[in-house]
């Protein structure tokens, strides 16, 4: 399985979303990276993706940007390709 590294805040619905999905798809541990409990690490997100905006999703080491990002790539059936890298 793929490592899942998840940019996110405690309160974004759009975050709890992502994890949902992903465990539904199989993925037993998310990194998550608290960037409002970390305020240096926001700056490194936007650096590192070039948004500012949470979720931010990695897989492995491909960006696959924000939630609605992953939704598309798994209503294309090309989420579950990735995860099982």
């Amino acid at each position: 399985m793929a490592t899942i590294t998840m940019y996110c805040t405690a309160v974004c619905p759009y975050c709890v979303r992502a994890e949902m999905l992903l465990k539904q798809r199989g993925v037993t541990q998310v990194e998550k990276i608290r960037i409002d409990t970390q305020p240096e690490q926001r700056e490194q997100m936007m650096t590192r993706t070039g948004r500012r905006t949470v979720p931010q999703i990695y897989i492995d080491d491909l960006h696959v940007g924000g939630y609605d990002d992953l939704a598309a790539l798994d209503r294309a059936g090309k989420l579950m390709p990735l995860l099982q890298q």
